[in-house]
């Protein structure tokens, strides 16, 4: 091996080397502390490995083919998810242009001049000089820099940017699935809605009845005038208050359609049914909820991005290698530009460290270290957060159905009271006013029904929420998609 190559490969093995001394620690993911098993999942039935995943167009587990279209217009329509839409693409920007450090930077400056200097300054210095001559200059100069990025102050920046982009394509998927929810929920308002009118609508019928048999009997002589009072102010606060279950619906529909990005006078839902079951939720042990929520995934990336943070803050305190060239062709004739002679250039390394900063790259450093521990503690605080979400919602679907049950109870005793209140209405062994309290028993646990039926619905669309919908890790993307054009993300 000759000296030369010795040489050579010895520089090799010192760049390497260089290249090698990563000061960003080592990432892990950090712990968070994480239950076995859900406290409320006693008497649920959890999901087997394989099958514990929610998939992603989980509304459809609900079997209501107008909320599965509606739902299908978010991902295209709702103004906030452009939004985020439109930060991913700025991160991914960032991804470039930190990525473009990497790589030498080549500039050219082609210019041309054409002077003439004062002609008595010409006459003193060069007495015998033409004084009418004039200089022209014609310049075709190119230069190169190239910053070796012996300790990784830019591949850390690179990563920064990328686990920045990560997460804000996660914060994508969260905005995506928190819409779709919402849109759940009001869509089960608004059925439950529909389903108070159509008991107040059922009352109203029955009350009109009493009214005409109490108009009856007051002229018959049978019932008093305050009787039939009674019976007229029953039916006229009944359809007040299916009145103003209009205002409710309204305001549904309208939350609807701005959901969907439109505005509310284009849509218009028509009278629906009410279906109260809600499907089974497959969950999973708790250990799986890290991987299955895109905002427990975008904290975990900014953790990422801190640690890299902490290189870059790290590298200052190591001296700065800039390699630069510049040549290119000069003269004062054109027809001389290109020619051999007419060439010029330069070279030469440049390596400068700071001596001293008043110790403003230890700030650096320990602000870099308290904002990856900020990142952490963020991180397990939704984690257990997440945690809260499923148990509260796993309590509140148990807690409801047996509720449920109970106020079905209470419908039955309820019926069987105002049957035999009415009995003894007409035989006239009691006055109107056992009737008009049965009835207003049964109206309000029918009533109470339908809301508790409303909050077990929206328990069980909590519940795909708090586990993160049907979002999978692996939607991330990856460096190689961060680069890639086109440079626009798609709603996931």
């Amino acid at each position: 091996m000759t000296p030369n190559n010795r040489l050579s490969y010895l520089l090799i093995v010192c760049q390497l080397a260089l290249c090698a001394c990563n000061p960003a620690p080592k990432y892990a993911r950090p712990p968070a502390p994480t239950p076995v098993a859900y406290k409320e999942s006693a008497g649920w039935k959890l999901a087997q490995p394989g099958d514990d995943k929610i998939r992603a167009k989980w509304w459809e587990i609900y079997n209501d083919p107008e909320l599965s279209s509606l739902e299908e217009q978010v991902a295209v329509s709702n103004q906030t998810l452009k939004a985020a839409e439109a930060n991913f693409r700025a991160a991914r920007a960032l991804v470039v242009s930190a990525r473009s450090a990497l790589y030498p930077t080549i500039g050219a400056a082609p210019s041309y001049t054409s002077s003439r200097s004062s002609a008595t300054t010409r006459a003193v210095s060069v007495p015998n000089a033409n004084l009418s001559a004039v200089t022209n200059g014609f310049s075709l100069p190119f230069d190169a820099s190239y910053t070796p990025d012996f300790w990784h102050r830019i591949r850390n920046t690179v990563a920064v940017q990328v686990f920045d982009a990560q997460a804000s394509a996660a914060d994508i998927a969260t905005a995506l699935l928190t819409t779709q929810a919402d849109l759940a929920v009001f869509y089960f308002e608004l059925r439950a809605v529909d389903m108070q009118r159509k008991i107040l609508d059922d009352t109203l019928a029955n009350y009109r009845q009493n009214l005409e048999l109490t108009t009856t009997l007051y002229k018959t002589g049978i019932n008093s005038e305050q009787e039939l009072t009674q019976a007229q102010t029953q039916l006229d606060t009944v359809i007040a208050q299916a009145t103003d279950l209009g205002v409710a619906r309204a305001q549904c529909e309208h939350a609807i359609a701005t959901l969907i990005g439109k505005p509310p006078s284009e849509l218009t839902l028509t009278i629906g049914t009410f279906n109260p079951d809600p499907p089974q939720i497959p969950v999973a042990v708790p250990s799986a909820l890290l991987e299955r929520r895109p905002d427990i995934a975008s904290l975990e990336r900014k953790i990422a991005a801190a640690n890299s943070e902490i290189g870059v803050a790290r590298a200052a305190y190591y001296p700065t290698l800039t390699l630069s060239a510049a040549g290119g062709f000069q003269t004062s004739h054109f027809t001389q530009w290109f020619n051999w002679p007419s060439r010029f250039w330069s070279l030469g390394p440049s390596l400068s460290q700071t001596l001293y900063d008043g110790g403003a790259r230890r700030a650096l450093n320990e602000q870099a270290q308290a904002q990856y521990d900020a990142a952490v503690a963020n991180y397990r605080q939704s984690v257990l957060t997440s945690f809260q979400a499923v148990e509260d919602q796993l309590a509140a679907l148990r807690i409801l159905s047996q509720e449920i049950g109970e106020q079905q109870t209470a419908i039955n005793s309820s019926q069987h009271y105002l049957d035999l209140a009415t009995i003894r209405f007409k035989t006239g062994v009691d006055s109107y006013l056992n009737v008009i309290t049965a009835e207003n028993s049964l109206l309000a646990n029918r009533e109470s029904q339908v809301s508790s039926e409303l909050r077990r619905m929206s328990a069980s669309v909590q519940l795909v929420l708090a586990l993160g919908g049907g979002w999978d890790p692996a939607s991330l993307p990856q460096m190689s998609d961060l680069i890639a054009k086109p440079a626009k993300a798609s709603v996931p």
